[in-house]
């Protein structure tokens, strides 16, 4: 066979193919072989779409390798200048065939078939209209698919986590097993798999699959007796349908498509799967659903089958923006996102949240509560369908056109994935999927959380790691996220989850018979998959315990995160405004919360999250200022003691909180101006079983919003607040201090109140004091020279009394203070922190 084609060159061709006697292809005779499909996929294609146009004829020589699952062959082409016969070489040539139109797809269709094609005109323009539909198809797949033929690396030995880290030494036995237990793992998914990257592509398997001959739906339920599809589009009959069952419990059913060539399923069917199970007959929403519904007066969601038009389908069009040095994360919660009392759609963020987050200096956006979830007031962390966008705000193009729009801002896009547990709920959720309590979750007590309420997943079981792997790998790919915030970590690495245990450091309570080694190991494998494919993507993990290794690369031993949240700063701030007076606030206690941290693993320090942020605690605003933020917060009237204190502190702890608790910083949208009140999700009257009556709030909208019109408006004092957020991201962009190797603290004075740290080019001074200024107070520096004030929060557009001089210059003098070899002399006003530059 020769192909003559406008454009080519040697590229590389993937054959896979499918043993399925349900699979019923429609492909022209000449085409095909008996009882076997086939998918084609192209390497190193953008390379050959740039190439000029010359006319090389093709030959293609097809090496078929024939594997144990029939999965992969593979087929290698390479250019030539005069035409050459194509030669076929397997071991059965039945195992795999290439579609001659395929080059078609970057060059338009010219070849010469020298067998088995007919002449007449009528059905060559049939069979390359079919070409035609398969080669659309192999595009999109390719415009999906950025990480295809890569390979994940092999494990390295695990050993470098012992020069990090000596303390490690004497729990060798229990790393080494872990780090084995993990290189063991990846040799059998590389056997029987063909490796953590095709491992980790499930979701071209399982669920609805689409090929030009129609849809295959494939489902795990090892412990149904048996399953059919059901649905919109076979009038929910049972009998319809019927799937079979292969060794491993995955059912299976083709539909082809109907005479007309439309699918078998229209888009927007509701779809579920019927199945005689231990438990009885149920109904449920596939577990690799891609989008469901609530409809209006019902309970349960639907699964939908969703496969718009191409014309309607979202296409990218920016590519993502670069990895930055230091993350300034604005984490947003989509559907109370409005200011106005409703569920925000993924449009409105899109337009209307997007500007205001880029404007305000941060460099990536942590979007929650994307995975669906049928309890809304969950804040998204009961996942019903993993694979599936909330519908609540959208549908998935508008998330892709969200997210594409993020990357034209230059902002990241980080989404706070759920893998530590999955939602109780049996009807719409994974909870006893096919009959039984063992299916994707522990049994019994252990695959329950009893504080959750929630089910707990066996990281031990092949097809969860699959489901898993898949799902992290599906929002990168289909949606083009950057990167995750795990949630609930700590939940997965123990099996006591970290209920009722308080972690002191000791290396004891990391390495024992407490660590679920199955967890930590999904979360190695879900770490070195993501970074060896998308070696830009973050993961940052949600651990309260600080389990050391966490932030070690997973070929040095580690678990492999990018960065840590560093959780025990919120608390400490928490516990400072709600238990001791300004007074007994301790500078070193504040110091050594903010830098307690381990050596070369990197984290992400808040004040405050969305945690603080619901209703029974309070955000530091309202720790800070209370019932006074609704009566003494415009401009034009008067003030009060407790608000100019809460104005100070609030960017004090804040500016701090970034100067020393990480490499990286998070805030919850809206509490950069100090948003009012809590989050209160709408909710009903509820009668418990206990008895026990907890009122609703006639589920209203009101608390379940963000008044992001408050910090616009230059006539309430909000908008100082947010003004000081700003030229705080907008500092760290210019100066990138959060990810300098400098850093050090010079003073933590009690007394005084005062706290002085160097952190790059920058020296921050501090005074906590409630009523003491300090005129000509040295503080010390590493390198001399002429310095200026870069932030002062004292300045009157931040709310402050305007105390310094925002010109003035301070040069250093000879001579150690503060075992620092350098010094200058500064006013340091109460409340209020100066940051100082140095001038080069």
């Amino acid at each position: 066979m020769v192909w003559t084609l406008a454009n080519g060159t040697a590229l590389s061709i993937c054959v896979s193919s499918s043993t399925s006697s349900q699979h019923a292809s429609h492909k022209p005779s000449a085409f095909r072989r008996p009882e076997r499909i086939s998918r084609v996929t192209f390497f190193d294609l953008p390379q050959w779409r740039s190439l000029p146009s010359n006319k090389k004829t093709v030959d293609v020589t097809l090496s078929v390798a024939k594997s144990k699952n029939h999965d992969e062959q593979v087929v290698s082409a390479s250019s030539s200048e005069t035409p050459q016969q194509t030669s076929t070489t397997a071991t059965d040539a039945a195992d795999g065939f290439l579609v001659p139109g395929v080059m078609e797809t970057v060059a338009g269709l010219s070849f010469d078939e020298q067998e088995d094609i007919p002449e007449d005109p009528e059905t060559i323009a049939e069979k390359i209209q079919t070409l035609k539909e398969q080669n659309e198809n192999l595009r999109s797949r390719l415009a999906q698919t950025e990480a295809s033929g890569k390979i994940v690396p092999l494990p390295g030995d695990g050993q470098r986590i012992y020069e990090l880290d000596s303390y490690l030494k004497p729990y060798r036995e229990h790393l080494d097993y872990r780090f084995e237990q993990y290189r063991k793992r990846r040799e059998l998914i590389d056997k029987y798999e063909g490796g953590l990257e095709a491992f980790s592509r499930g979701y071209e398997k399982m669920g609805f699959t689409k090929s030009v001959d129609g849809i295959t739906y494939r489902e795990w339920a090892p412990g149904a007796k048996s399953a059919s599809l059901i649905g919109d589009f076979n009038n929910w009959n049972p009998n319809a349908d019927v799937m079979t069952r292969n060794e491993f419990g995955v059912w299976e059913i083709f539909l082809p498509n109907n005479v007309d060539g439309s699918p078998a399923i229209p888009h927007g069917s509701r779809v579920k799967i019927h199945m005689d199970t231990p438990s009885g007959y149920k109904d449920c929403i596939p577990a690799w659903i891609k989008f469901a519904v609530q409809a209006p007066g019902e309970i349960p969601y639907n699964g939908i089958y969703y496969d718009p038009p191409p014309e309607e389908k979202y296409e990218f069009k920016f590519p993502r923006p670069p990895k930055p040095a230091s993350l300034r994360i604005y984490e947003a919660h989509v559907g109370m996102s409005s200011t106005e009392p409703k569920i925000n759609s993924y449009v409105n963020f899109r337009d209307e949240v997007l500007p205001r987050i880029k404007k305000l200096g941060y460099n990536a956006v942590q979007l929650m509560a994307i995975q669906e979830h049928a309890y809304y007031a969950s804040f998204g962390y009961h996942v019903t369908n993993f694979f599936a966008v909330s519908s609540r705000c959208g549908t998935p193009d508008d998330l892709k056109s969200l997210i594409d729009r993020a990357h034209e801002l230059g902002l990241i896009v980080l989404m706070d994935i759920v893998h530590s547990h999955a939602s109780n709920n049996v009807l719409d959720g994974l909870n006893m999927f096919d009959g039984t309590d063992s299916h994707y979750f522990h049994s019994g007590a252990r695959g329950y959380h009893w504080v959750w309420d929630s089910r707990l997943f066996n990281y031990g079981e092949w097809e969860v790691l699959r489901f898993l792997l898949s799902n992290a790998r599906w929002w990168i790919e289909e949606y083009k996220f950057d990167g995750f915030r795990y949630d609930g970590v700590t939940s997965m690495m123990y099996t006591h989850h970290g209920l009722q245990v308080g972690f002191t450091g000791n290396y004891n309570e990391y390495f024992g018979l407490a660590t679920d080694v199955d967890a930590v190991n999904y979360l190695m494998l879900a770490n070195d998959m993501i970074h060896a494919l998308y070696p830009n993507a973050i993961t940052v993990g949600e651990d309260v315990s600080g389990m050391p290794t966490f932030c070690i690369p997973v070929a040095d031993g580690g678990v492999g995160f990018d960065y840590r949240l560093h959780m025990a700063v919120a608390d400490k701030w928490i516990e400072l405004l709600s238990k001791k007076q300004d007074e007994d606030w301790l500078m070193g206690d504040i110091v050594y919360t903010l830098t307690n941290r381990r050596w070369k693993e990197k984290c992400v320090a808040y004040a405050e999250s969305h945690d603080q942020a619901l209703v029974g605690d309070k955000t530091i605003a309202f720790w800070l200022m209370d019932k006074d933020m609704y009566d003494f917060m415009a401009l034009d009237g008067p003030s009060t003691p407790v608000i100019d204190r809460g104005i100070a502190l609030h960017k004090m702890i804040r500016l701090i909180t970034m100067g020393l608790g990480g490499e990286g910083y998070l805030n919850f949208m809206g509490n950069e101006f100090g948003h009012p009140e809590w989050i209160d999700f709408p909710r009903s009257d509820q009668h418990l079983p206990d008895g026990k009556f907890v009122p609703g709030n006639n589920n209203s909208f009101d608390k379940c919003r963000r008044r992001f019109d408050l910090g616009d408006a230059d006539y309430l004092k909000y908008h100082w607040l947010q003004n000081f957020d700003r030229e705080m991201q907008l500092l760290e962009q210019q100066y990138g201090f959060m990810t300098s190797e400098h850093q050090y603290v010079s003073r933590k004075d009690d007394s005084d109140k005062v706290i002085v740290f160097e952190r790059g080019d920058l020296v921050f001074v501090f005074n906590f004091h409630w009523e003491k200024s300090f005129p000509d107070y040295r503080i010390g520096c590493v390198k001399p020279g002429k310095y200026k004030i870069a932030l002062d929060s004292d300045a009157k557009e931040f709310g402050g009394f305007q105390r310094l001089e925002k010109e003035a210059a301070f040069f250093t003098q000879e001579g150690w203070f503060d075992e620092r070899p350098h010094s200058f002399l500064v006013y340091t006003p109460c409340r209020t922190v100066v940051v100082y530059a140095l001038v080069e």
